[in-house]
């Protein structure tokens, strides 16, 4: 039983979706954790990536589908941060909107619904014959994956440490501050929405690449799966340094696809997957609150049981009763 649901083959695919949907989590940790902009153009975002990537390699370039396809990303992270900065719309109403647009520019460039890739080139088969009679052979889709989220976060990491990256930071902490600093706020949230939904657009590349195929709706509830991979992460190994909460999302990101790859090896029919989703995405939401809950019970009963099962306040009263009569 148990080496059915922790086979090999099981770990590996999740680690390998895992790290493709780090790039989404890693987005959102951009925009959402450092930047504090909720960007509900996720989902649309996503199917962008995925629909230019596989159109462009579906002319015979894998490759240059990857910048094509976070080409697209920075044109619609700049329509998010324009929406915000230069006609004053919400955030969360701008990214429902670009995201609303997105759907009709999604089946625009996808001509049609769905898309198959199954006689094309991509990045996954390429590495695949590269590697093609050694023992990495059936690790190169693993491999590309670690490779792009590993580059992804190192670029993270050093973008953030430089003069702009901090002044995003600093926007995201206290932007009237920024302001008062003579930083621009709108250039900052336009450089980091942009590298954000780039981000995100390159993980539907990836991802359609690595499954041959493009749905116009592969990317519904990407933004709620991403938040999850980012607070599994941050409860885990807590909102430490940079290095620290990046490492902290992949390995969020990968642990929710490994939750979710044991959870349906227990033959649930496929349209339960939403719903194990979801309840993995509600439990990662509310842990922190509950950590909290069950530390206050647990000093609760200490206390009780400290004081012979009344609370503090009630033995203090008996024992200054006690005083008195003496």
């Amino acid at each position: 039983m148990l080496a059915s649901i922790f086979s090999l083959n099981v770990l590996q695919t999740a680690l390998e979706l895992g790290c493709i949907y780090a790039l989404v989590a890693l987005a959102l940790f951009l925009s959402y954790s450092i930047l504090n902009i909720a960007d509900l153009s996720t989902d649309g975002c996503f199917t962008l990536g995925c629909a230019v990537a596989c159109q462009v390699a579906l002319t015979g370039h894998p490759i240059l589908a990857l910048f094509a396809a976070m080409a697209a990303g920075v044109c619609s992270g700049f329509v998010t941060a324009f929406l915000q900065t230069r006609l004053g719309v919400e955030s969360i109403m701008a990214g429902i909107i670009v995201n609303t647009g997105l759907y009709t520019i999604n089946i625009f460039i996808m001509g049609k619904s769905i898309l198959n890739l199954n006689k094309t080139t991509t990045v996954f088969t390429m590495v695949k014959d590269w590697l093609a009679g050694t023992p990495l052979e059936n690790w190169s889709r693993f491999i590309v994956a670690i490779v792009f989220v590993g580059i992804v976060a190192l670029l993270l990491a050093f973008f953030l440490h430089t003069r702009l990256g901090l002044s995003i930071r600093a926007t995201g902490d206290n932007e009237e501050m920024v302001k008062a600093s003579s930083i621009n706020p709108n250039l900052t949230i336009i450089v980091g929405l942009c590298v954000a939904n780039a981000m995100t657009a390159l993980g539907g590349c990836l991802l359609g690449e690595y499954q041959k195929s493009c749905d116009i709706n592969m990317g519904t509830g990407m933004v709620t799966i991403a938040l999850a991979s980012l607070i599994i992460g941050e409860t885990l190994l807590g909102r430490g340094s940079i290095p620290v909460r990046i490492v902290g999302v992949i390995f969020g990101s990968c642990l929710y696809r490994v939750i979710v790859a044991i959870a349906m090896r227990f033959n649930l029919p496929a349209s339960a997957l939403k719903l194990v989703s979801a309840l993995i995405v509600a439990i990662a939401i509310a842990s922190p609150t509950l950590r909290q809950l069950v530390g206050f019970q647990k000093l609760k009963w200490k206390r009780k049981a400290q004081y012979g099962g009344k609370t503090e306040k009630a033995a203090a009263g008996t024992e200054k009763e006690e005083k008195r009569v003496c």
